[in-house]
């Protein structure tokens, strides 16, 4: 099992960061009768959204059989919206409620979303509802307005060396100080990207462990040049070459460092090539893996 699995929080008094926002749903989750029942987790990919939202239903003493997770960017249509109607009509399994987590909620299409209003409108009352989206941007302003909205925000320097040296005792490992601060320095603010790269360095000889978070970074560094070359209009010679030195790399790991760099870009100035960038980009690769990272850059340079 890998280190972001088998250190997953699971309370909320063990997530690192967010304390406001951990307080905000520590007072509501207090009183279940009172509390809303629907949430909308906004924030960039590898923050905790999801795993929230599974502590959310854990609180709220919500059984598996009871919670439903939906990966929107697989079930986007209408249709799964009506399924989502009807199974709410049914009570719960055991216990008092039951739950619809959905992640990349904006992946829905418009149809969809329209659908979905009415239920989170008259949200039954053994029913809860918990969105998760990377890009709330693309969802309609009357889906946002029917949830209680919580940002899911990276975690400070100081918060992230806590838990990987947690993380490591816990391995029965330790870190030096200089490796340390190279995971930090790489994984900016997310702690899974932190604790994937972790998982690389405690895999490798204690006295290589430096050089194997400095070849992580330079990594980093590659994509950041792949990011430059999209943003800039470069010809796709160029972007074609530095993709042949990204070959072999860990596809998602170069999906989710575009992300967090075209997010950073559109957050300080209208850009709509980084908007771009973010569309494209969005779909996990999982099961195509590297060619779907030169169909996205190939997309991104024909539509600019």
């Amino acid at each position: 099992m890998s280190l972001y699995l088998k250190h997953r929080p699971d309370s909320l008094d063990n997530i690192k960061g967010n304390e406001e926002l951990v307080n905000s749903l520590k007072n509501m989750l207090a009183k279940p009768e009172t509390c809303p029942h629907v949430f909308m987790l906004t924030g960039p990919s590898g923050c905790g959204k999801t795993t929230i939202g599974r502590i959310i239903a854990k609180e709220l003493n919500i059984s598996k059989n009871d919670l439903q997770e939906i990966n929107s960017s697989d079930f986007r249509g209408i249709d799964t919206i009506r399924e989502i109607i009807k199974n709410s009509q049914y009570k719960p399994i055991s216990g008092k409620y039951r739950m619809f987590l959905m992640d990349e909620v904006h992946q829905l299409s418009k149809d969809a979303q329209n659908a979905l209003l009415k239920i989170l409108e008259d949200t039954p009352s053994h029913v809860f509802f918990v969105l998760c989206t990377t890009d709330p941007a693309k969802l309609l302003a009357t889906v946002k307005n029917r949830c209680s909205q919580f940002a899911v925000k990276p975690i400070s320097d100081r918060e992230m060396k806590s838990l990987l040296k947690i993380t490591a005792k816990e391995e029965g490992e330790s870190l030096e100080i200089e490796v340390l601060n190279q995971i930090v320095q790489d994984s900016q603010g997310h702690s899974r990207l932190a604790l994937q790269i972790l998982e690389q360095v405690l895999n490798t000889d204690p006295d290589k462990r430096l050089e194997a978070a400095r070849q992580i970074a330079e990594q980093e560094s590659e994509v950041i040049s792949l990011c430059r070359a999209l943003l800039s209009n470069s010809n796709w010679k160029q972007i074609a070459a530095i993709l042949q030195g990204l070959k072999g790399q860990e596809p998602e790991s170069i999906r989710r460092i575009v992300l967090g760099y075209a997010q950073a870009v559109l957050l300080k100035t209208d850009n709509p090539k980084a908007g771009l960038i973010l569309e494209e980009f969005m779909e996990p690769t999982y099961n195509s893996g590297f060619p779907q990272v030169v169909f996205a850059c190939y997309s991104i340079f024909k539509n600019s």
